[in-house]
């Protein structure tokens, strides 16, 4: 039911109950002046309809603007998480790479000490050995050196 089937409703009821007097003879309502009222109202209603339309119509469009905005900035929201991700899964790859360098370095020098350990301890006993030999010969030479001369008989 629209606006105007209420005001003709309400017109309608206040004729069929104009003819009713209170006991002491006195009408319950002027009817005249509710019908002045009603056509008063009849006569406002487009430009009041109008303002209520257009404040409808406003709080919608701010309604949609506002939607608008939070759509935007969740949308917004998503892309950044997603970089913010994308950017943790980086980091947490680089981690990993890191981690492996790391630990291949640690091996490799572990290897590398070693090998370096070895060598040294070969060197040290070859040189300890040649040092024994030269010493054992210099020990000979010096024993041949204090003996007398042999004396050859011709």
């Amino acid at each position: 039911m629209n606006v105007n089937e209420l005001l003709d409703t309400i017109e309608d009821a206040l004729e069929e109950s104009a003819g009713m007097p209170l006991s002491g003879g006195k009408r319950i309502v002027d009817v005249e002046q509710i019908r002045d009222y009603l056509d008063e109202v009849r006569s406002n209603l487009p430009v009041e309809l109008r303002q209520a339309q257009s404040i409808v119509s406003d709080r919608a469009q701010l309604i949609e603007s506002a939607n608008a905005q939070a759509q935007a900035i969740v949308k917004k929201a998503e892309e950044r998480a997603r970089i913010l991700v994308s950017e943790a899964e980086i980091v947490k790859a680089a981690q990993q790479r890191a981690s492996e360098i790391v630990s291949a370095a640690q091996t490799e020098a572990r290897t590398v000490r070693q090998t370096v350990t070895d060598y040294c301890d070969n060197m040290l006993k070859t040189t300890e050995e040649t040092m024994a030999e030269n010493a054992a010969q210099v020990k000979s030479v010096r024993a041949n050196l204090r003996q007398p001369p042999r004396k050859t008989t011709l």
